[in-house]
């Protein structure tokens, strides 16, 4: 995905400083931390964090805080609207000559899935339309993480979760297809979107370093193994989120004003078995007798899309 252009080409080209000190008290092998991180070394230190309720509500809590920027908490539906005041404030000050330009800060709604993909969904749509300058972090786990891994609209077809639990009924446990939050960002025209991996880290820096060329909304999805809520071992992490790129699961792309763009493209895909048999919340599809049939629907909607895709 690098061009002659991109300031990201290798692994040298990441800023060592960092911005979020160690020993945060969210669970060990969080992809999305991780993915936070190489973003924040991105984005520099002049931000502000608008964090909706959810697992990285962890992170800083009074009066304690690893972020050497700013935070400010907000209910699970409302981080954009926080994002709108504090904007709309620092634009006020700017151009009323009480705050120097340089003082400005980035603003950054940072948000789990279930904010992202169901509670905020209204809020977010709302900031689109009136084209406010901010960045969208969306740590996704697949789950309502903080509050006991319960279903969301972005849990795949096939996992358990401790609101859709495999039955004789639905032995696939959850029987939905995982909603396309990028394609509903797209409708509404935004400049820039973008889905990341914590495990392709130039990618990622690369994207970050590009939207702030754009004002006005920018979305990253990352991909945020969770050791606690997928059932695996912390060391698994690293391993899993390569499988989910390698294996098609997790398509690395972006959209330019609506022009999508894959920034990585599988020379040949993994079978998807090999992502799914490292995770607990699959593993009814394996034991006590294997969910052929399952497996092979999950294997087709991945081929499906990355025919109609995978060219560009």
């Amino acid at each position: 995905m690098t061009s002659d252009t991109a300031k990201y080409k290798k692994l040298k080209d990441i800023s060592r400083d960092e911005f979020i000190l160690p020993g945060t008290t969210v669970c060990g092998g969080c992809g999305g931390l991780e993915a936070l991180r190489l973003a924040h070394k991105v984005l520099g230190k002049n931000v502000i964090f608008v964090n909706a309720a959810g697992c990285f509500t962890l992170l800083a809590v009074f009066p304690y805080s690893p972020f050497k920027g700013s935070w400010l908490y907000t209910t699970m539906a409302s981080a954009p609207a926080g994002a709108q005041g504090i904007r709309d404030a620092m634009d006020i000050l700017i151009e009323s000559g009480r705050l120097k330009p340089e003082e400005d800060l980035k603003v950054i709604v940072l948000a789990g899935d279930g904010a992202t993909y169901d509670m905020a969904l209204s809020a977010t749509s709302g900031a689109i339309h009136r084209n406010l300058d901010f960045y969208y972090f969306c740590y996704d786990n697949e789950a309502y993480g903080n509050t006991g891994m319960q279903m969301s609209s972005a849990s795949p077809y096939g996992a358990t979760t401790t609101t859709s639990k495999p039955t004789n009924l639905f032995p696939a446990g959850t029987k939905h297809y995982k909603k396309d939050v990028f394609e509903i960002w797209r409708a509404h025209r935004p400049p820039y979107i973008a889905t990341i991996s914590p495990r392709h880290p130039v990618d990622l820096s690369e994207k970050f370093n590009r939207s702030m060329q754009f004002k006005g909304p920018k979305l990253f999805i990352a991909l945020s193994p969770c050791p606690t809520g997928w059932h695996f071992d912390p060391s698994y992490s690293a391993k899993i989120a390569r499988l989910a790129v390698e294996t098609g699961v997790w398509a690395l792309k972006e959209s330019v004003y609506g022009e999508v763009k894959h920034t990585y493209i599988p020379k040949q895909l993994k079978p998807v078995d090999e992502y799914l048999s490292v995770q607990g919340r699959f593993n009814h599809l394996f034991t006590p007798l294997r969910q052929d049939k399952i497996i092979r629907e999950i294997q087709e909607d991945i081929n499906l899309y990355w025919d109609q895709h995978g060219k560009k």
